[in-house]
This record gives C-alpha cells, sequence and structure tokens, in this order.
C-alpha cells in the first residue's frame, strides 16, 4: 500500500471517530434534555401520598400487637459408653471427674419467633414450632414490656398455639375474615425476622389453598411474596383493613432466606383452633370415615369423569358417618359443604374443621352420575384415627385399601399375592420416596396382611420410633424395605 492511500485511510477513520463522538455527545444530550422534561403530575403525587399515609396507618395500628417471642429449652446430649468407666482401677486412679464423664450434658438451646395479640388480657397466637418443647417462654411488646409467657395449648396438626401472659387492656388484632382473601389483594407481614423487632414488608397474596407442602398434617395455606425471614414465624399476615388475615409460618426456600413465596395460616383455620385450645383445652375434629386418593388422569378415564378433580374413595370404614350416609367405595367426592373439592388434602382439612354432629351436605359423583349425600360428621378419636390411617410411627401418611378384584386385574397381581395396596402417601411424610402408589404390602415385621383391618391391628401396635420391615411386591417381584427414622 502506498504512503498517500495509508493517508486516506488514517484520515477516513479519523472523520469516522469524529463523526461517531458527535454522535454519541448528542445522545447523550439529547437524554439528559429528555431527563429534564419528565414531570410528575399533582394527580399522581397526590395518589401516591394518599397510598403512602393509608398504608403508614395501617402499620400504626396493626404493630402494637405484634410480639417478639423467645424461648429455651434444654438439650440432653448423648454420651458414649466407654468400657473403662465401669474399671474400678480407672476410677480410682483417675478420680471423681473421670467417672463424672460418662453423665449426659445438658445444653440450652434458644430459639425466637413472633407472635399476635387477639385479646386484650393476653392470649397470644403464635406458631407451635416457636415455643415447642420450651421450658421457658418470654414475650416482649413492642412497648419494650417483657412478659413470662405460659403454654394454653398446641396442635401440631396445624403448626398453631395459643400462650397467655399475665397483662391486660393490651393492644389487640382483630381477626378477619380469610375467605373472603383473593389472589392479588395487598397484604403486610409483620414480625421479628434475624431478631429485628416490628419488621415491616408488603406484597400481594400469590394464590391461597396451598396444600400438599409438608409443613404441617393440615394445611390451606395463604402464599404470599411479601418477605418472610427466619424469626417471622408466628407474625401478622394483616390485609389493608388492618386485620388479621394469616399466621407467618414458612418459606419456601432453597438459601434459608427469602426467595418470594412465604406461607401463613389462614385467620378462620387458626381462629378456630384457638378456640378449641381455649375453651376446651384440647382440639376437636371431624371425622367422615374414608380412605382417599387423588384422580390422576388415567382414573378419571376409567371411572368416566370430564377431569382429575375431586377425592376419589378407595374404601369406607364399617359404621363409619361415610357408611351410614351410603357413600361407596369408587365414589368420587366433588364438593362439601357447598365448596368445591380438588384433590384429597382439601376434602381432609374440611372434614377435620367440621363440628362434630353437624350435617354436611355433600356432592358426590357415582357412575358419571352427580348425587347429593347428606352426612352428619363425628369425632376423630384416637381409634377412629387409627381406622384412617392417622399412625404416630414410620408409617404415619400412608393411605391404603383392600384389594379387589378390580384392582387385582387393573394392577395385574399373580394369585398368590395377598394383603393391601397403597392409594396413597402424603408428601414429607416418612415413608414419602421410599414407597410408592400401587406398592401391595404384603407384611409387617413378619406377618401377613390379608385386608385392611388387619393392616390397622398390625400398625396400631408399633411406637413411634420403632423400626418397620415391610414385605411389599413391585413391578413384579417381592422385596424387603426397612422404615426407620433418619
Amino acid at each position: 500500500m502506498s504512503k498517500r492511500n495509508i493517508a486516506f485511510v488514517v484520515l477516513f477513520i479519523t472523520i469516522g471517530m469524529i463523526i461517531g463522538l458527535g454522535i454519541s455527545s448528542k445522545i447523550s444530550l439529547q437524554a439528559i434534555s429528555y431527563g429534564q422534561d419528565v414531570k410528575i403530575s399533582k394527580e399522581a403525587s397526590d395518589i401516591l401520598a394518599r397510598t403512602n399515609q393509608a398504608m403508614a396507618e395501617v402499620v400504626a395500628a396493626v404493630k402494637p400487637s405484634v410480639v417478639n417471642i423467645s424461648s429455651s429449652r434444654t438439650i440432653k446430649s448423648q454420651v458414649l459408653q466407654n468400657p473403662f468407666f465401669n474399671d474400678p482401677f480407672f476410677r480410682d486412679f483417675f478420680g471423681r471427674e473421670f467417672s463424672q464423664a460418662e453423665r449426659p450434658r445438658e445444653r440450652k438451646e434458644s430459639g425466637m419467633g413472633s407472635g399476635v395479640i387477639v385479646d386484650k388480657n393476653g392470649y397470644i397466637l403464635t406458631n407451635n414450632h416457636v415455643i415447642e418443647g420450651a421450658d421457658e417462654i418470654k414475650v416482649k411488646l413492642s412497648d419494650k414490656r417483657e412478659f413470662k409467657g405460659k403454654v394454653i395449648g398446641t396442635d401440631p396438626k396445624t403448626d398453631i398455639a395459643v400462650i397467655k401472659i399475665e397483662a391486660s387492656n393490651l393492644p389487640v388484632l382483630v381477626l378477619g375474615d380469610s375467605a373472603k382473601q383473593k389472589v392479588g389483594d395487598t397484604v403486610i407481614a409483620i414480625g421479628n425476622p434475624f431478631g429485628l423487632n416490628q419488621t415491616v414488608t408488603s406484597g400481594i397474596i400469590s394464590a391461597v389453598g396451598r396444600a400438599n407442602v409438608g409443613i404441617a398434617d393440615y394445611e390451606d395455606f395463604i402464599q404470599t411474596d411479601a418477605a418472610i425471614n427466619p424469626g417471622n414465624s408466628g407474625g401478622a399476615l394483616v390485609n389493608v383493613q388492618g386485620e388479621l388475615v394469616g399466621i407467618n409460618t414458612a418459606i419456601f426456600s432453597t438459601s434459608g432466606g427469602y426467595q418470594g413465596i412465604g406461607f401463613a395460616i389462614p385467620s378462620n383455620m387458626a381462629g378456630k383452633v384457638m378456640d378449641t385450645l381455649i375453651k376446651k383445652g384440647k382440639i376437636i375434629r371431624g371425622w367422615l370415615g374414608v380412605s382417599i386418593q387423588p384422580v390422576t388422569p388415567e382414573l378419571a378415564k376409567q371411572f368416566g369423569l370430564k377431569d382429575d378433580k375431586g377425592a376419589l374413595v378407595g374404601d369406607v370404614i364399617d359404621d363409619s358417618p361415610a357408611d351410614k350416609a351410603g357413600i361407596q367405595r369408587g365414589d368420587v367426592i366433588t364438593a362439601y359443604d357447598g365448596k368445591e373439592i380438588d384433590d384429597p388434602s382439601t376434602l381432609r382439612t374440611m372434614v377435620a374443621g367440621t363440628a362434630p354432629g353437624r350435617e354436611v351436605s355433600t356432592q358426590v359423583l357415582r357412575e358419571g352420575k352427580p348425587i347429593t349425600v347428606k352426612i352428619t360428621i363425628a369425632e376423630l378419636t384416637s381409634e377412629a384415627a387409627k381406622q384412617s390411617g392417622d399412625f404416630d410411627n414410620n408409617l404415619k401418611g400412608v393411605h391404603v385399601q383392600d384389594i379387589t378384584p378390580e384392582i387385582k386385574k387393573s394392577l395385574n397381581l399373580p394369585k398368590r399375592i395377598f394383603g393391601v395396596v397403597i392409594t396413597d402417601i402424603d408428601a414429607d411424610s416418612p415413608p414419602d420416596g421410599v414407597l410408592t402408589r400401587g406398592d401391595i404390602i404384603m407384611e409387617i415385621n413378619r406377618k401377613p396382611l390379608n385386608n385392611t383391618k388387619e393392616y390397622t391391628a398390625a400398625v396400631s401396635k408399633i411406637k413411634a420410633e420403632q423400626a418397620i420391615l415391610l414385605l411389599i411386591y413391585r413391578n413384579g417381584s417381592t422385596i424387603y424395605i426397612s422404615l426407620s427414622d433418619k
């Protein structure tokens, strides 16, 4: 390339750079001028100002009713037994300190959460897991006063607890009707995340009626994106009217912190549990007396259903309310007390919240035809709970039914196979992920089974911590499976 050509290239590049800088500077100046021209109308400012004022008033009204709860419990550590401890020579040689080393050691473990004052005389609503196993409970009010808390009652199955402090004329948060809350409603969460007292966050209701989350036995959660973190448990979720619509309970997180999904127990459920604990000192739940399972797309086709909603009745307990009302195996319960049933968890929670003795209208699909059945709900006693499969051991959450000729045919079971078939397994229960729907339980602890009555009798005798040996038929072969605490 000649010197003249090189000079032309350099000149061309230089001119291009100058033009580019000019365009860039014009763009920057233009952007700046646009920014200067942006104005906020007085109407828009007034709307935002009124919204801010409204939110501030709601927060100021409800904050005094939210308290800080700190608890402490004594933990006994397990000490491995050393064979030398029993040797008199070593005891005499090393002295008293050596012999004391074999004693179990104790340590204090503390926890922190939140609570909501719901009665001016000192009743406070919180989560069961906030105060569970506590030796001492301290309650700190928004005005810095501290009181000793006394447990009035707890319900682990809904994760609700009621405690009381000796005080009067306290600021009270009114319970709202959580059933009226809709997805998109603005809500405010108040609590003590990470020990930071009286922290306020806001958001919307993301979903209602959340179940199968694995937090409690009876779930009907309000889901919210209002920031909830450790320490918020037991705190208040309030609506724009300043009413309590939920008790903040848990978060969905992979990091242990806020990730946009929090769960609160609806005030309607929490209020019923609280009233029962205060008035009767125990929880009274309704009982229907059926074994139910989800309606899968495959089952929906088999039963001639339009969709896969409802709760399929796998078995009916003799002399139960369902049996007396004429509920049959194969019925699909689609509505209960005027509300649609999407899945078994919804029905289970609604029945549990029904007062024993009350007659409830229930919609059922039987062989594709809708019928209405009147059922008088009974009380869920400990015996009834066992009949329904609600055991406090490693088979908790497993739902079974007898092997009918239809089931034997659909699963293509050999004649030699006997026992009970698993129809459903609750999420996060001990057998979840180990057993599966469709497994045939043939033996429990080496004892053969023929029907659900024998299953109930066998499982009801097993203690909470006891390991269970099962003989299972699955995928054409039998296998042994051991269930034990992890």
